[in-house]
């Protein structure tokens, strides 16, 4: 099933301009529900799969000093 989540997400996106992603990213972020966390762990998921070692570095920093 978590395949299939996985998959719906990513169809849901696909194809959506960087102000509709960014749109998404804001809303989940802002409404903190608990249901839009999968969502952006799988935005995360495909940002890892398809950044440079130095932009993953760069996320790397930023979160643990977020994390602080």
């Amino acid at each position: 099933m978590g395949l299939n989540l996985r998959n719906a997400i990513i169809h849901n996106v696909s194809g959506n301009s960087q102000d509709e992603l960014k749109d998404t990213i804001v809303d989940a972020i802002q409404g903190g529900e608990e249901k839009t966390l999968p969502g952006l762990g799988v935005l995360l998921e495909v940002f890892w799969q398809h950044s440079s070692q130095e932009e993953k570095s760069m996320l790397l920093e930023t979160l643990e000093e977020g994390l602080k």
